[in-house]
């Protein structure tokens, strides 16, 4: 069960934006203070971070996301 934890939402987002081209969201980040690891990958996500990406994942692919037009 997903949970609010900025840090978790911050990574999960970093790799959406990475994985789908979504960088619109890298200033977002910014704004926030995040900095992703060099080393961030899905593997390195917290349990919560993987679920959000997943969630927000199966969004992109079915084409159904908010994310795609918030940052279009």
């Amino acid at each position: 069960m997903m949970y609010f934890d900025r840090f978790d939402i911050c990574e999960a987002f970093s790799m959406l934006a990475h994985d789908w081209g979504l960088y619109d969201i890298c200033p977002r980040l910014d704004r926030l203070g995040f900095r992703p690891s060099p080393i961030l990958s899905y593997e390195n996500l917290e349990e919560n971070g993987r679920e959000i990406y997943d969630y927000h994942n199966d969004l992109l692919e079915r084409n159904v996301s908010p994310i795609r037009t918030a940052f279009k």
